[in-house]
């Protein structure tokens, strides 16, 4: 599966704590090998415009917009803003 970001992506990911940012490198690197991989929970949260999530912590998420085998990620940011927005 191929992966790429909008400049929404970026502008809350340099705005995130650095352990979180180094978290979400770990996490882009395991679900590049396996996005299925049982500790990201990569899951559709929205069938109807294909939005998926993936867990960067127990407290942070990524969210992206799946077409074909490529995930445009739009947002990353705190599991309560994730709830907030998209639960």
């Amino acid at each position: 599966m191929n992966s790429a970001t909008l400049p929404s992506f970026w502008s809350n990911y340099y705005d995130l704590p650095l352990e979180v940012r180094q978290a979400a490198k770990k996490a882009y690197q395991l679900w590049s090998n396996n996005p299925f991989h049982p500790s990201l929970h990569f899951k559709c949260i929205n069938r109807d415009e294909d939005i998926w999530s993936v867990r960067i912590t127990k407290n942070y998420r990524a969210i992206g917009i799946l077409e074909k085998d490529q995930v445009t990620w739009f947002w990353i940011g705190s599991h309560d803003k994730y709830e907030a927005f998209f639960g």
